[in-house]
């Protein structure tokens, strides 16, 4: 078994929600150094203050071939997580880039890890990818149906690094596909925020929480804590070169609960908005951990109900 412990480890968007967690558990788990990439396009330096005097910064852009081939020369990165992405709601937005920018990170880490200027890549997927269950769980062999610009290109970047797997034996790299994850430091700001934080934050505004659709879509939500991890153990496991492996908590919440939970936990009596149902929205959500528990030997430790409370009291004393 490897370990991250004295090693030199690069995180794409690691100023991020995941990212900034995943910073603070490669440095508790020893790494030698932590670089990270971000263009603060989301990601903000607040969500580093615990470890930023452990860390590496660079504002930059991690799709940029000859600016990461630079940074992982300089730094002598031997590990890179692939954290970079663009937000699923940035799709309606900016379809090319949201799609396009998941391609050309996935690219760029492939061609510098295929030239040996780095020994791994963990790069992280979505359930997006997938699009809405065909059936329920919904393990790695799902077929992928991306609904929206932002899973299309999250598909593609995956199987571009699969392919690259398939014909290289020495192309190190896992491929994590996470469920909905949560926790603090979630996005909370501008029209990027997920429903969580966007729910916390109209309460706290004295605005009345909407719901897009019936509220009966699912989600399968993960606790931050336990998708990173997902994240370590995906590095330490190297008989796992070339997997895809979902995390998840294989349970089912539709929005409309999550929503009259977040409501009732913010002593909110007032009443829920219905809107017109997202274009493209999945339905229904919600993941197979077998593969995860044999290959990683994982479990889910933070159960929703102990994880929202966490979460909820995050943003509260914010």
């Amino acid at each position: 078994m490897r370990t991250i412990a004295g090693k030199t480890v690069l995180i794409t968007g690691g100023a991020g929600f995941i990212g900034s967690h995943l910073a603070e558990g490669v440095l508790n788990a020893g790494a030698k150094k932590v670089v990270i990439v971000d263009n603060l396009f989301v990601g903000k330096m607040e969500n580093l203050s615990s470890v930023q005097e452990h860390i590496i910064f660079y504002k930059e852009d991690a799709s940029d071939l000859h600016v990461m081939e630079a940074i992982i020369r300089k730094e002598r990165v031997q590990v890179i997580y692939n954290m970079a992405t663009m937000a699923l709601i940035y799709s309606f937005f900016n379809p090319h880039t949201a799609y396009m920018i998941n391609v050309k990170l996935a690219d760029t880490l492939a061609h510098l890890l295929r030239n040996n200027e780095y020994e791994t890549l963990i790069h992280m997927s979505s359930s997006e990818a997938y699009g809405t269950a065909l059936y329920s769980p919904m393990d790695e062999n799902h077929p992928l149906n991306p609904t929206t610009p932002y899973a299309a290109g999250k598909a593609a970047a995956d199987l571009l690094i699969k392919s690259f797997c398939n014909i290289y034996d020495d192309f190190d790299a896992v491929i994590i596909r996470p469920f909905n994850n949560y926790g603090p430091r979630q996005n909370i700001d501008g029209p990027l925020a997920g429903i969580i934080p966007l729910t916390v934050r109209q309460i706290q505004n004295g605005e009345q929480p909407f719901i897009e659709g019936d509220g009966l879509q699912t989600r399968d939500y993960i606790y931050v804590s336990d998708t990173i991890r997902g994240l370590l153990a995906a590095y330490e496991q190297d008989s796992i070169r070339g997997e895809i492996i979902n995390l998840g908590s294989g349970i089912e919440h539709t929005v409309i609960d999550i929503v009259k939970c977040i409501c009732t936990y913010l002593d909110y009596k007032g009443e829920i908005e219905y809107r017109a149902e997202r274009v493209a929205d999945v339905k229904r959500l919600c993941a197979s951990f077998e593969k995860a528990n044999k290959l990683l030997c994982l479990d889910c430790t933070v159960p929703f109900e102990e994880g929202i409370i966490k979460t909820l009291d995050w943003y509260l004393c914010k």
